[in-house]
């Protein structure tokens, strides 16, 4: 059977505005008062400690790379438990695979602390039990490590797996792994990034493109074309 692992923000729920706040305050906070969503959007897919290293060394902060984690991640808790919002497609999509038993996970950038906060706010949480954070593995995206290690704890070999992606870093992350994956931008104008090519299924639309029978009719072709099901 074909297992698939969920990306988990700006794939399954939209939690980038939160992300954005929590780092813009934490910036703020630092020194850095004119952090805009376009510089935030160039993070869009990696984790939230490369991301801060990046921004330390970039804004020359003083402060170590754990304490700006540890507030951003405070920051983030407090929205995700209460404004993250779940793409009502993917939900469906969710819901039907797990319907039919088949093996789901989510990888994600995102520390395991803020995985649980926004799936329990979310009531996915009922749907999606396997979980792994960047935070567990050596390397984060577009390294393969958490979906490597997604498949590792699903039973499942990389080849019989499917990744479900917004971004770019994923995109690699998934073809690095060996697994197939379906992309659903998280906007519009990246759907020509080179790390789409090797997708199995593209919504370049993004989410408003994106439903869950296409994917699920997607799925069932891949899975069928593998000899799983």
């Amino acid at each position: 059977m074909i297992s698939v692992i969920f990306d988990l923000d700006g794939t399954l729920v939209d939690s980038e505005p939160n992300y954005y706040e929590s780092g813009r305050l934490t910036l703020e906070r630092h020194g850095v008062p004119d952090f805009t969503w376009e510089q935030h959007s160039r993070f869009i897919g990696i984790g939230t400690m490369e991301t801060l290293e990046i921004l330390k060394e970039r804004y020359g902060l003083r402060a170590p790379v754990e304490v700006l984690l540890a507030e951003q991640n405070a920051a983030y808790l407090e929205l995700a438990r209460t404004r993250t919002e779940v793409f009502p497609q993917m939900r469906k999509f969710v819901e039907r695979l797990r319907a039919e038993g088949v093996p789901l996970a989510v990888a994600s950038g995102s520390s395991r602390e803020a995985i649980e906060a926004v799936l329990a706010g979310t009531g996915l949480d009922a749907l999606l039990t396997t979980l792994v954070s960047a935070e567990e593995v050596a390397r984060g995206k577009p390294a393969p490590d958490v979906f490597l290690e997604a498949a590792r704890r699903l039973g499942a070999e990389p080849a019989d797996c499917v990744v479900v992606e917004d971004a770019a870093p994923g995109a690699r992350a998934a073809h690095a792994a060996g697994m197939g994956c379906i992309v659903v931008p998280y906007a519009a104008e990246i759907a020509g990034d080179p790390a789409f090519a090797s997708a199995g299924l593209l919504f370049r639309g993004g989410q408003p493109e994106f439903t869950a029978e296409a994917a699920h009719a997607w799925l069932s072709a891949y899975g069928a074309g593998r000899g799983v099901g």
